[in-house]
């Protein structure tokens, strides 16, 4: 036994021995591991769970709640601190909630503090939570494609529910009781809260509100219901006069009059004028016209036999402002839908409603007077206009039903008449080449100086549209004989007329044909000669290509690119699909209330649009002055040498002449053609999301590449053998050519012309600051000028040819607009003052400064959806 003892003992030595190496093994890990982590601290971030396990979603932080909440794990690597925890004390926490932003609302501090607070709390206990080395994923408070995945997790699982709901609502017994407490017969849903009425709560409630829906509870179902269950005459909703007459003794009777329709937005209803008669003398009251707008009412003939209420029209217009395209058919139809769905009968003529609700809009117009075709921000000096034709808005010869003119005939669309007396006028006195011009290698039909009226089926071929660089619509004009020069010279020539300053440049898609026409028209028409100092520059992808110096880009103050019009032309077209099939006069009237409920639009939000716009330029002027110190740096060159690179670019393009066979021409040819296809190469995948475009790109590159050989071969027959070029294809990707000099320095045109762009980015943006600071100046002070305008209109207490009523209503329109008004400036003062507070721009009058600032409150608590 004492030998089995004696190797128990060497055993258990032997394992002490080891169990002590093990220990100092995993001591010497373990402070490996600590200096490791102390070098690297890495923050811990503990995730709180449901009770299923399941991680619950965090409100996601902001750059703003970044900088005061907890910090991230970036800025403590940032600031590297040893003995830093790494997990935030509850006293932290506390501060941290402490330097949230004042911005904030206390709803959100609440529960940002509540959700930091539960993590502390997770963090004492770390028997049931785990730590998470690694990043949380992303949470349906920060993920878009979770948060819908998530939301229509709920609606499917509510789905049941919603099925059940919406069957108990159909069925009629378990809300059998009236208020009365008798058997209920029908449901109301427009007298909720107690919708449930018996035989007599119904008559005596619904012979006075004959415009709410009802059903009917009995046979076991709900059906619509139209019908009082009395035989009595459903009387129009109108205000009725207590007396008719000045008897002393009589008394008052009302009873139905003839029959009219009333149009609502929930269809036709048919009910009866009411007559107020005295007993006594028999003398009888019946509404006017005069009632019935007073209270809300349309009238649908002078005889109104039929009646539309203000809401269905203002609906009507609305929809159309929100879909262009949407037909009063098809509105009249869904009228007729709802007037079956709630068991009514009858038909709505559209006919009569397209002639009313036309006069309506007429008639508004007419009391309001707005100036809806003049920019502010471009008065009176206007910077840029636009002018392009949109062939989309034509109209069919078969749609001609009657030459009574339009309403608003004169108003946006200029007169026919007009129009063509001008373009007869031009065309004797000058002599002109019929047929399409050319604008570079490409020929377009909207560069003619002339052209013959069309044949077809069509009437108006469509519209010639000026508009000003803040896609406000000045103007426009039919066309009837294509895109012809004639037509942007009579709207250059209008608004050079009715402009109260002056307009610098002419934004046209043909301008580099245009101009020259303009030319020698001024030479035979001198009183067009003051119309040459407009300048101009193309738009047009040819005239980008061939004549790219003229470009807006690269013209000194121009600072649009000419294409606001674009905008424009992509809402009106949309009207299209009804218009074409519109009477003349209809066409027009519908024509210039879209563009009136646009330029409404685009005025309305002037003061945010520049605001913005500024602010954008500001920010896009700092990172092209980076680009361009980054160019300067990559190119190792000086100021000096960029500013000769600019005129020498400048140069070349105002001097070289693309149809001149010279051996220097081709040379300048050849160049421009290889940063063309370069560029176009370039953008190919860039700028376009789509094959079928992309396949039409690479049509126009093939298309230059076959040009660009052309080219280098009258090249190579006038060049020397040394320096004639073997392929097209290692053409377009060199940068040196051989008719450069070896030994110079000299960069290529294709680095001189990335260099112009970016100065001239750079001083278009420069440019672009000053410009928008004085169109704020300008909305401003055509704001103060209206404001002042309506305290002399509002003054002013007589007004001819009104009648007292008329004159109360016209000082309470005033009074309503004076107050729109001045809401108006308060947000726009707002805007401009958070941008500009460094410039004195914008002084209010001590009478504006007056305002309460209870009344401010108001109005920021009213717009907050809009800010």
């Amino acid at each position: 036994m004492s030998g089995f003892d004696a190797e128990d003992l060497e055993l258990e030595e032997e394992l002490q021995d080891v169990n002590r190496v093990l220990r100092v093994l995993e001591s010497e890990a373990q402070k490996e591991l600590k200096a490791q982590r102390e070098h690297n601290p890495t923050l811990v971030q503990w995730n709180k769970r449901d009770r299923h396990g399941f991680v619950i979603p965090k409100r996601p932080s902001s750059s703003s709640r970044k900088t005061s909440g907890m910090p991230s794990a970036a800025t403590s690597k940032q600031h590297q601190r040893t003995e830093q925890p790494r997990c935030v004390a509850p006293t932290d926490v506390v501060a941290s909630v402490n330097l949230i932003k004042g911005s904030e609302t206390e709803v959100l501090r609440q529960e940002l503090l509540e959700l930091l607070e539960d993590g502390v709390d997770e963090v004492d206990s770390t028997e049931d939570t785990a730590v998470t080395w690694e990043a949380s994923p992303e949470s349906a408070a920060t993920d878009w494609e979770i948060r819908n995945k998530v939301s229509s997790q709920k609606w499917k699982e509510a789905r049941p529910f919603l099925v059940e709901n919406m069957l108990a609502t159909q069925d009629p017994h378990p809300h059998c009781g009236c208020q009365c407490s008798k058997q209920a017969v029908v449901r109301c849903l427009d007298c909720l809260p107690f919708p449930f009425l018996c035989e007599d709560c119904d008559t005596a409630v619904h012979s006075r509100a004959v415009l709410h829906n009802r059903e009917s509870l009995t046979g076991g179902f709900l059906q619509p219901l139209s019908e009082l269950h009395q035989q009595m005459s459903r009387l129009l909703p109108i205000q009725r006069p207590d007396r008719v007459c000045g008897c002393s003794t009589g008394n008052i009777h009302v009873s139905p009059g003839r029959n009219v329709a009333v149009i609502t937005i929930n269809g036709r209803y048919n009910l009866v004028l009411p007559a107020v008669s005295c007993t006594s003398c028999f003398l009888t009251w019946s509404p006017t016209i005069k009632d019935i707008q007073r209270d809300g009412y349309w009238p649908g003939t002078m005889n109104f036999c039929t009646l539309y209420t203000t809401d269905v029209f203002q609906s009507f217009y609305d929809l159309k402002m929100a879909a262009p395209g949407v037909s009063l058919k098809a509105y009249i139809k869904m009228l007729d839908e709802r007037t079956g769905r709630f068991g009514r009968a009858g038909k709505i003529s559209a006919d009569t409603f397209s002639k009313s609700f036309s006069e309506w809009v007429a008639v508004t117009y007419e009391i309001f007077r707005d100036k809806s075709f003049d920019c502010p921000a471009c008065t009176p000096e206007m910077l840029a206009v636009s002018v392009d034709g949109n062939r989309k808005l034509y109209r069919f010869k078969s749609n001609a039903s009657t030459s009574e003119p339009g309403n608003f005939e004169g108003v946006f669309i200029q007169k026919d008449e007009e129009v063509a007396e001008f373009v007869d006028n031009i065309h004797r006195q000058t002599n002109h080449i019929s047929g399409k011009g050319s604008c570079g290698s490409s020929s377009w039909r909207a560069a003619k100086e002339s052209s013959r009226k069309n044949t077809s089926k069509l009437d108006e071929e469509g519209l010639e549209i000026a508009v000003c660089r803040h896609g406000v619509l000045l103007g426009a004009l039919n066309m009837y004989r294509g895109e012809i020069f004639a037509y942007p010279l009579f709207l250059q020539r209008m608004l050079a007329e009715n402009a109260p300053g002056n307009i610098t440049f002419l934004c046209s898609d043909v301008a580099c044909k245009y101009f020259p026409y303009l030319s020698k028209v001024a030479q035979q028409c001198p009183e067009m000669r003051k119309l040459l100092f407009h300048a101009s520059f193309p738009v047009c992808n040819a005239c980008k290509g061939s004549h790219w110096e003229m470009r807006g880009a690269f013209q000194e103050g121009a600072a649009t690119i000419g294409e606001e019009v674009e905008q424009v032309n992509n809402f009106l077209s949309r009207a299209a699909i009804t218009t074409k099939y519109m009477s003349k006069a209809g066409r027009t009237n519908m024509l210039t209330l879209l563009a009136s409920g646009w330029n409404k639009k685009k005025v309305k939000n002037m003061g945010r649009t520049l605001s913005q716009r500024y602010t954008k330029t500001v920010r896009m002027l700092k990172e092209q002055v980076d680009i361009l110190n980054a160019t300067k740096d990559e190119l190792g060159v000086d100021d000096d040498t960029l500013q000769l690179w600019v005129s020498e670019v400048q140069q070349w393009a105002e001097e070289t002449d693309p149809g001149d066979g010279s051996l220097g021409a081709l040379q300048a040819r050849i160049e421009e053609l290889a940063v063309i296809i370069k560029v176009r190469t370039q953008n190919l995948y860039k700028q376009t999301d789509s094959n079928k475009r992309r396949h039409k790109i690479r049509k126009v590159i093939l298309d230059e590449k076959k040009r660009l050989a052309a080219t280098i071969f009258e090249y190579n027959n006038l060049a020397e053998p040394s320096e004639q070029i073997v392929s097209t294809d290692a053409s377009v990707l060199t940068d040196a050519w051989p008719w450069n000099n070896r030994s110079e320095t000299a960069a290529d045109l294709h680095t001189k012309r990335t260099v112009f762009e970016k100065v001239m980015a750079v001083r278009r943006l420069k440019e672009e600051e000053i410009i928008i600071c004085k169109e704020m100046q300008q909305h401003w002070t055509a704001m103060k000028a209206q404001s002042m305008m309506l305290a002399t209109l509002s003054a002013n207490s007589s007004f001819a040819d009104q009648s007292e009523d008329a004159q109360r209503g016209l000082q309470c329109l005033v009074l309503q607009k004076q107050t729109v008004l001045k809401a108006e400036m308060v947000k726009v003062k707002g805007f401009y003052s958070r941008i500009l507070s460094h410039q004195p721009l914008l002084e209010m009058d001590s009478s504006e400064e007056e305002m309460s600032e209870g009344d401010a409150a108001d109005l920021d608590s009213s717009t907050s959806d809009e800010d």
